[in-house]
């Protein structure tokens, strides 16, 4: 994308602009190769225009700051904005905080607030280096490794630990095991529809696609309630599932088996799966643009074993390098939408009770007015100037942004640190990585070829 699109001002009474592919095709597009399709429907559509997918109601898609700002600052009571979102509830189930609507969010996200800040943040800090240090000794000298399947470990690792406080066992290699297995099954573009497409979602034996992901989803789920009753009869700690177990509503009841295994299912996929891409994605970035690596390595360079994890995470050239990676390839391409309960007029546009508005994180981040030269990594670009949170929004925004999303930073900025301080890596091959699409998140393609070529 090379032009500026322009800022629309249409009539009141003027039909929103329109996609015109056939459905199918655009349905085909979104899942295959969906941003050359969101970059052409800008480009010859602008700021707001109507797409189609088979499965899911027209969706409006919102890609200025403008209407994104509206959307995330209107009072959250207008919109339901979990039906338009349930294509990953055979992943979370559907009594995880994603999937909550009205109060029952609002209670949920504020129980789940403090797990990620504070004190307990700066917990995780030294078990997050740790991580990091145990997975990059296992990588043999001049022997190529694929860095997205590494970087799956320590998140994993990480996310293991600050759920159920371990550190190793039977049930934790189990679920390790399947969780990899299960999120596999969205590696193609074949296993991938079948999220989008419910059609596609039919237990035909154990050997189909999607009946394999049923029974993986099956074993976790088992391993999860034998861990939550376990658990029942042991006295607290100071881990997420702790917390949970803990909690109880206004009538003083606590949260049953179900909705604990959906909110630890949740954090499973979300609290692992997304950071490890977002890692390969950042370890491709510093070694193929050479100035960045020259950059990042003089800021480290007085990092010793003993520097604050917090401290570590205050260094600017570092979080403009997480800031970057999460602009150029969002792990996720939108936001949650948001289904209108009433009116809205947005962009002198009125939209009736049902549009369902979706905002679009990639368009946004790839405005050539806000980001010039928007595909090209440059991280001096968040030094230079701070962008409102209707313009660079990775992990959504309003009352459906992330809850893990300061964790996710976090931890991001201490792997990179740790690993950059102690082994020195490049790239197998400079040839550009594109991304690709995995379930609902996009991943480099071939996962990051890299190789140690000794200490740092």
């Amino acid at each position: 994308m090379t032009a500026t699109a322009p800022t629309l001002a249409p009539h009141p009474s003027s039909p929103l602009p329109e996609v015109q592919s056939p459905i199918w095709l655009q349905t085909l597009q979104s899942i295959v190769n969906p941003i050359p399709y969101l970059e052409k429907a800008h480009v010859e559509h602008g700021d707001i225009f109507v797409g189609r997918s088979w499965g899911f109601p027209p969706f409006i898609l919102l890609n200025h700051p403008k209407a994104i700002e509206q959307v995330f600052t209107t009072d959250p009571n207008y919109f339901d904005s979990v039906s338009g979102n349930q294509i990953i509830s055979p992943i979370t189930g559907d009594q995880g905080l994603i999937l909550l609507e009205g109060k029952a969010h609002q209670k949920r996200r504020k129980l789940m607030m403090p797990t990620f800040h504070g004190e307990r943040m700066r917990a995780y800090g030294e078990a997050i280096c740790a991580i990091a240090t145990q997975v990059s000794q296992e990588w043999s000298q001049n022997q190529p490794f694929v860095m997205r399947s590494a970087t799956q470990e320590i998140t994993l690792r990480v996310i293991l630990r600050t759920i159920f406080g371990i550190n190793n066992n039977e049930r934790f290699q189990q679920l390790r095991q399947l969780l990899d297995e299960m999120l596999h099954t969205f590696d193609t573009p074949l296993g991938s529809s079948h999220l989008f497409l419910t059609g596609l979602q039919k237990d035909l034996g154990p050997w189909s696609l999607w009946g394999k992901f049923l029974r993986r989803r099956q074993a976790i789920n088992a391993l999860l309630l034998a861990e939550i009753q376990g658990r029942r009869q042991q006295p607290l700690g100071q881990d997420i599932l702790s917390l949970l177990l803990a909690a109880r509503d206004e009538q003083g009841e606590p949260m049953s088996d179900a909705e604990l295994r959906d909110e630890l299912m949740t954090l499973l996929f979300a609290g692992h799966e997304t950071t490890a891409s977002a890692l390969a994605w950042a370890f491709y970035w510093i070694h193929q643009v050479p100035e960045v690596r020259t950059k990042l390595l003089a800021e480290l360079r007085d990092i010793t074993p003993d520097t604050d994890p917090s401290e570590i995470a205050k260094l600017p050239y570092l979080s403009a390098v997480c800031s970057e990676t999460l602009r150029i390839y969002p792990l996720v391409l939108f936001t949650f939408s948001r289904t209108l309960k009433q009116p809205l007029r947005v962009m002198g546009y009125d939209l009736p009770v049902g549009a369902m508005l979706t905002p679009c994180i990639y368009l946004v981040h790839h405005r050539e007015e806000l980001y010039p030269n928007p595909h090209t990594f440059w991280p001096g670009r968040f030094l230079e100037r701070q962008f409102s949170p209707y313009e660079y929004f990775p992990f959504g925004g309003s009352n459906r942004r992330c809850v893990g999303y300061a964790f996710a930073l976090f931890e991001m900025k201490l792997v990179l640190a740790t690993i950059l301080k102690q082994t020195s890596l490049q790239l197998v091959s400079p040839k550009p990585i594109q991304p690709v699409r995995r379930g609902i998140t996009f991943t480099p393609a071939g996962g990051v070829p890299m190789v140690v070529t000794g200490a740092a």
